[in-house]
Formats: C-alpha cells, sequence, structure tokens
C-alpha cells in the first residue's frame, strides 16, 4: 500500500529588484489600511474611506469612513420609503471656501465642506437648505430674522437645483428628499426654481404622501414612476398654494442646535408635533450643536451620537429616525454619521445593530445574536 503525501507549496521567490519594479509599475500594491489604521494620505485607505486626523481624539491621521451603505443595494428597495434611513447634511448648502457670488466678503458660519454634488455621491440623501428672497430671486442664505444680506448669502437656490437634477438624472435608482427652512414669501417663487432646474419631473406629489402615520409608498414604486424626489417645506400655506409639502404634518422632529445635543433628552421643536405623535410617520433627528465649529465634529460623531439615537428611539414612542442631520458629515473617529445610518437601518429593516447584518443568516455577529426580523 502507497504512502500518501502532500505536496509541498511551491514558492515563487522574487529578487528585490524584480519587487521593486513591480511596485513601481504598480503591479505590486500594498493592501489597503481598515477603517482606524495610521494613513498618510487618503490613497493608503480602503474604498469608502478617507485619511483624516480626529484631534484629540488620534495621534495623527487614520482612515474614517467616507461614504454611506446603500440600502437599497445592498438589501433591497421593495419597502415602504418611511422603513429607511437617510443621512442627512445640516445647511447642505454652507460650505467651506464657498466663493463669494455677490462680490462682498461673507461673514457667517459654514457647516459643511464638499459640494452638494460631493455629498450625494457619498450617499447623503437628504439635504437641509435655507430659502430666501435675495436679488428678484431665490437665494440658500445662511442668515437670521429672515433676511438674507451680500455677507451672508452663498448662491443662487437654482444652481444647487441644477446639481441636484444632475445626480438624479445620472443615478434612476435614487431618491432625494429636501427639507426647506422657508422665507421665501414672493408669490410661486420656489415653484419658479424648481421649474427652471428641471427638478419637477422628478416630483413626488403631496397627494401620494400618507395620511395618518400610515406608511409611505414602496422605493421601489417610487422609483418605477420616476417620482424620486420630495420636498417639505416650513412654511404651511404653500402645500396648497404650491404643491409643496408642510414639513410637519408628515414628520416629527426633535429639537436642533445644542438642545438637541442635550445627553439623554430628545424632544420635540416648537413647530413639531410630540415625537411619539405617530400620526407623523416619518421622524427627523438633528444632532449638530448652535455654533457649528469643525475640531469637535468628529467627537460628536461617535458614541454620543448613537447615545442620542438610542435616546430619540425611546422618546418617538419607539420608533426609529428615518433622517438624522449632522454638520461636517464626514469627520470622524472611525464610522462615523455613516455608521449611525448603518444602524438606523439595521434596525429598520431587521432589528439588527448594523444594516450588513440584514441577511438570511440566523446568527450575525451584527446582531449580538438572532435577529427579530429576515430579510428575503
Amino acid at each position: 500500500m502507497g504512502r500518501s503525501f502532500t505536496a509541498a507549496p511551491v514558492r515563487v521567490l522574487l529578487a528585490p529588484p524584480l519587487l521593486l519594479l513591480l511596485f513601481l509599475l504598480g503591479l505590486l500594491r500594498p493592501a489597503a489600511a481598515n477603517v482606524g489604521d495610521s494613513c498618510s494620505t487618503s490613497a493608503d485607505c480602503g474604498a469608502g474611506q478617507w485619511c483624516f486626523d480626529c484631534e484629540p481624539k488620534f495621534s495623527g491621521s487614520h482612515c474614517v469612513r467616507s461614504a454611506a451603505t446603500n440600502p437599497f443595494q445592498l438589501i433591497n428597495n421593495s419597502l415602504p420609503f418611511n422603513k429607511y434611513a437617510y443621512l442627512t447634511t445640516h445647511n447642505s448648502y454652507a460650505i467651506v471656501g464657498e466663493p463669494s457670488h455677490t462680490g462682498i466678503p461673507r461673514v457667517t458660519f459654514d457647516n459643511q465642506e464638499d459640494t452638494v454634488t460631493d455629498q450625494l455621491n457619498n450617499g447623503v440623501r437628504a439635504l437641509m437648505l435655507d430659502t430666501y428672497d435675495f436679488k428678484d430671486d431665490v437665494w440658500l442664505c445662511h442668515s437670521s430674522g429672515g433676511k438674507c444680506n451680500d455677507f451672508t448669502a452663498f448662491e443662487p437656490a437654482l444652481d444647487t437645483f441644477k446639481e441636484i437634477e444632475a445626480f438624479l438624472s445620472t443615478n434612476p435608482s435614487e431618491i432625494v428628499t429636501i427639507i426647506l427652512e422657508d422665507y421665501v414669501h414672493t408669490t410661486n417663487g420656489l415653484t419658479n426654481v424648481f421649474n427652471a432646474s428641471g427638478l419637477f419631473k422628478y416630483w413626488f406629489p403631496v397627494s401620494k404622501m400618507p395620511q395618518n402615520g400610515q406608511d409611505w409608498p414602496l422605493v421601489s414604486d417610487m422609483v418605477a414612476s420616476n417620482q424620486r424626489l420630495l420636498v417639505f417645506t416650513s412654511i404651511s400655506s404653500k402645500q396648497s398654494t404650491e404643491g409643496i409639502a408642510y414639513q410637519w404634518n408628515f414628520m416629527v422632529e426633535n429639537n436642533y442646535g445644542d438642545d438637541g445635543m442635550d445627553a439623554g433628552k430628545c424632544s420635540n421643536r416648537a413647530e413639531s408635533a410630540p415625537l411619539n405623535d405617530n400620526t407623523k410617520s416619518l421622524v427627523l433627528m438633528n444632532y449638530f450643536p448652535s455654533v457649528p465649529v469643525k475640531f469637535t465634529a468628529c467627537l460628536q460623531h461617535s458614541q454620543s451620537l448613537v447615545d442620542m439615537i438610542n435616546t430619540c428611539y425611546g422618546a418617538a414612542g419607539n420608533r426609529w429616525a428615518n433622517f438624522i442631520a449632522v454638520d461636517y458629515y464626514k469627520r470622524s473617529d472611525g464610522g462615523g454619521a455613516f455608521q449611525a445610518t448603518d444602524l438606523l437601518n439595521g434596525k429598520l429593516l431587521c432589528g439588527c445593530q448594523d444594516i450588513r447584518a440584514c441577511s438570511l443568516h440566523e446568527f450575525n455577529p451584527f446582531c449580538f445574536g438572532i435577529c427579530s426580523k429576515v430579510l428575503v
């Protein structure tokens, strides 16, 4: 009887000069770093990450997330719109370094660091915009008292609306929500800008929005009908005069600014119904300070953000937030607002701690046990 044997693995040894040559030619590359690993540039990090120094948490730069998980692609888009969570940027237009469009140096706060186009490409799906009457047009402005000034104006709303239209045009399976803090009082002022931008062809009509806490239409149906833009205004009369949904007819919202970041507390802002009013089927959670500070944003987008998600879940009658609004959305010490959105989608879709756990497997480490729901 012959002896069985296992062949020794064959190793191909490359001389150091050949290794160097292959590396220089790009045929041999070092493995991409993971979230939390040290880095010198974003090229050192994996897909959907960037190299960032979260002072004072980090000593040097580390890879942190820079893109959201797409639940429609990872799982499916066959559930109602209100069964998903969407990363939201507060004052999406108030971008660091945005040049003056009035010729007057701007003296106001900024809240984000990249363009609206980049925000959308990185997985942001809801935009908070402040609209004002200004220069016989509608402008995006970070002002106070309901009046836009040369030194608080960012850009004409049409410019940003065209960015949104371009994204929807090239991404036919995606849905974008616009939440307007609205100071436009010119008759049909907003309607004219939406028309000029080409966004009306994606308009989701108020007549299809659910009443009394019912589920929204299926995302797949919204995509099939090409009604992929939801717009909400803070002016109630525009629901009847311009067909723009009055925000607080359809969603509840917690306090914004420092009041919305008070640990262990989550209460509604003045305009909103109580958070546990289940006749509104959408829940918006704000988590940004009254005065935006880039330096502290990465620390805010950590465990304290997750803690507030859980606090607001209880305050909203055991309902998870559909929108999570932040400043400087890419700044974090690791997963940040992206991981928080993954948590919300995991909870909404399958009762797990992470959307990646929403699969047919009965056990998944992201669930710390058995998922409460299984998706097919």
